[in-house]
């Protein structure tokens, strides 16, 4: 009669060092992966944000010490400084035009490709450029000359008989030329729009079709409601950047905001008060008053989500 040989099921105390070794090397090469990250974050980001935050609340010039004085820079944004409220209001009308303007041409070029033309990869290659080009030196350079008093624009409606004005000059068009170029890049929300539209079932319109639903019908009762989710993220993103937009009105108009402050975004405004007048103090509280606003809109956003914007459940 054999007998087997009893296994222990005790780990010795030499086996529970090694696999405490073997733990904690796997935790310091995880964390030497991240570390670049986290240097990053706590130097580049938390960091400089936390400075920010302090800075907010002093008087600092980048040559003298900071002085703490309260919430006096918050008092005089907000009790005396038309610039203020006038950046606020140039910013407010660029965002609400701009954002639905290319969210819309985004979503009518999408729907164009997704009938499945030829060449499909090269038109999303082509409509996608505007968007890494777009927020460039270069490409605010060239349509400050394309809408100048003898610019292309200009050209163009002279073969028609028509006298154009000098759009960047003239305070009653200049902003409009920032919105055209904001529009002109649309690349980005297409393509994401065009993904978010091949997502949909094709059965859902066959099944319209033989309702008889027309194409108008099937855009407002199917296509629309589907795309919400994409709707919402690409409303979100465009209207952060939006809200962000600096390099083409600070090119077109050459850091003053001109003409007559017409271009004078809020962004251009926070550079001119931390940059040109060295008032870091109170460019710091500015920029705290618009990450308020960023982070009131996202947030309103969300909360009325549940109310149109609809889920595969």
């Amino acid at each position: 009669m054999t007998t087997t040989a009893q296994i222990p099921l005790t780990i010795t105390e030499p086996e529970k060092r090694s696999k405490r070794r073997g733990g904690l090397s796997r935790t310091l090469v995880s964390y030497s992966f991240l570390l670049p990250w986290l240097i990053g974050f706590l130097g580049l980001t938390l960091g400089p944000t936390l400075a920010s935050l302090y800075l907010s609340f002093t008087n600092f010039d980048l040559l003298q010490d900071p002085q703490f004085i309260g919430t006096a820079n918050y008092q005089r944004i907000i009790t005396n400084d038309v610039k203020f409220w006038h950046s606020m209001q140039v910013t407010f009308t660029y965002v609400i035009l701009a954002v639905p303007l290319k969210l819309a041409f985004a979503l009518g070029l999408a729907m164009v490709l997704n009938r499945g033309i030829a060449g499909l990869p090269l038109y999303r290659a082509l409509f996608y450029l505007p968007s890494l080009l777009g927020a460039s030196v270069a490409i605010a350079v060239l349509w400050r000359q394309l809408f100048a008093k003898d610019g292309l624009a200009n050209v163009a409606l002279g073969l028609f008989g028509i006298q154009g004005p000098s759009w960047i000059s003239d305070p009653n068009y200049s902003l409009y030329t920032l919105v055209l170029l904001s529009v002109w890049q649309f690349g980005s929300p297409m393509i994401i729009f065009l993904a978010g539209l091949r997502q949909i079932p094709p059965d859902v319109y066959e099944a319209a079709n033989i309702d008889g639903a027309n194409k108008v019908q099937q855009f407002l009762k199917i296509t629309l409601p589907l795309l919400t989710p994409v709707v919402f993220f690409n409303g979100i993103v465009q209207t952060i950047d939006a809200f962000k937009a600096f390099t083409p009105a600070f090119i077109i108009s050459e850091g003053t905001g001109g003409p007559i402050d017409s271009t004078l975004f809020y962004t251009l405004y926070l550079y001119q008060e931390g940059f040109a007048y060295f008032r870091m103090g109170y460019a710091s509280a500015l920029a705290w008053i618009l990450l308020i606003i960023i982070a009131c809109f996202t947030a309103f956003s969300f909360l009325t989500s549940r109310y149109w914007v609809h889920y595969n459940d």
